[in-house]
């Protein structure tokens, strides 16, 4: 054991009543919605990189988190392992996801990053062993390192573009033999600041052949988990190639991958690109696309992704219903991709961040399956889309113009407006939030 969580005692479930901080209020892992435990509806993640490698900067200043763990050696990165599963066991997290720069400390060059991931994911497995956390997804990181300043897979330099794929491969090797659920790819910088010295032509083939052999990889290795793709409209690069749901689904059929590939959604990212959360998780679904979530939130007066925890339980009941609407989670979940605010210095803001998120997701689960079970949001959808049910009306998508202009004709069609009922859903839909 460490002494970073000393005295902080394991989280339990004690119900909305608890006036005591460090248990659940809502989050209770075995309690029954929507006939399945709440912990396999949410499938919670801690996220390595925030909650264990983040050192508390923003755009306007520097370090403020000092932790015993950070330092770039083996020795440091196994406390950091340490720290990691003490957490995830005084949380009864059942899934953690991480980059491989988050977990191993950086090489002097290739191999040596690669010796470093082997040796860290040999001691995770370890403490897996004797854990109930899971490896929900594994991911490279190839933004944060100054040779990835054009990209990784779009990088003019083919040197990069080498090194990446050879990242990526060992980073599958490791998310496989931990057992991963998911792979992500995060196109941190793909994307291009100035058309003046851009080929976007060259960038996107490059990119779409690097997905591929991604997939191909996974076959090769019988990795049964998804292939995911984070979409990200901007920051850091001016113009991402993976902008959001829509686009990376047309990047995927443009490269014959749409069934090979999903997505991993991210609340804060949807904001960004001028969407809702919930916008983005259902067009995923009705693309059959939807993978994953990175539950967080943006702070609405700021202009970039500040990634804080969730607290909005309106919010995230939205989310929560086109997710169980289209039959929940299968290998994704719900990842902590958050982060505390820079003067949250203390073990217990990190616990009871998690802690507080977790009830909020809980709450907003709850509320949907309430809603979804109650029928008449559904009901009210099928009605209004009941008259393209008759055999007339389901025959005009496969006719043509002619066709429809003599029905009109001859049946006097003459159609008038009809309500959308707009106000009465979302006063039944506050009725359960």
């Amino acid at each position: 054991m460490t002494e970073f969580f000393k005295g902080i005692p394991h989280i339990r479930y004690e119900g909305p009543d608890s006036i005591n901080e460090f248990a659940f209020r809502h989050y209770n892992p075995d309690e029954v919605v929507a006939g399945k435990r709440m912990a396999e509806h949410l499938r919670f993640a801690v996220a390595y990189w925030h909650s264990f490698a983040w050192p508390g900067g923003d755009p306007f200043g520097g370090q403020t988190f000092e932790r015993p763990w950070f330092g770039d050696t083996i020795a440091l990165a196994k406390m950091k392992a340490d720290v990691a599963f003490e957490m995830f066991d005084i949380l009864q997290a059942p899934f953690f996801c991480f980059h491989d720069a988050d977990i191993r400390p950086e090489g002097a060059d290739f191999a040596e990053n690669t010796r470093n991931l082997q040796e860290i994911v040999e001691y995770i497995g370890e403490k897996m062993a004797g854990s109930q956390t899971k490896l929900l997804w594994g991911t490279a990181n190839l933004f944060s390192n100054r040779r990835f300043m054009a990209g990784a897979a779009t990088n003019p330099d083919p040197e990069v573009f080498a090194w990446s794929a050879a990242t990526v491969k060992t980073c599958m090797d490791a998310t496989a033999k931990l057992g991963g659920q998911n792979y992500v790819l995060w196109g941190g910088r793909e994307g291009y600041e100035t058309l003046l010295n851009t080929d976007l032509s060259r960038e996107t083939e490059q990119m779409g052949r690097f997905l591929s052999m991604v997939v191909e990889y996974k076959h090769k290795i019988g990795f049964k988990g998804a292939i995911l793709i984070e979409p990200k409209p901007q920051e850091p690069s001016k113009h991402q190639y993976d902008y959001d749901v829509a686009t990376v689904y047309g990047f995927l059929r443009r490269f014959g991958l749409e069934n090979e590939v999903k997505v991993n959604i991210e609340q804060g990212h949807a904001i960004l690109a001028g969407h809702s959360f919930e916008h983005e998780i259902a067009l995923a679904n009705s693309l059959g696309i939807f993978g994953s979530i990175d539950m967080n939130r943006n702070d609405y007066q700021s202009g970039w992704d500040t990634d804080q925890f969730p607290d909005s339980v309106p919010e995230m009941a939205r989310a929560y219903y086109e997710i169980l609407r289209a039959g929940g989670f299968e290998t994704g979940g719900t990842n902590f991709d958050a982060k505390l605010r820079r003067q949250s210095l203390d073990a217990e803001d990190l616990i009871l961040a998690h802690v507080g998120a977790m009830d909020v997701c809980a709450r907003a689960l709850k509320s949907a399956a309430a809603l979804l079970n109650d029928g008449r949001l559904e009901t009210n959808r099928a009605a209004r889309y009941a008259d393209w049910d008759t055999p007339e009306n389901r025959a005009m998508l496969t006719s043509d113009l002619a066709s429809i202009e003599a029905r009109v004709r001859s049946e006097g069609i003459n159609p008038q407006p009809r309500s959308g009922r707009q106000e009465r859903l979302e006063n039944l839909w506050n009725r359960f939030v």
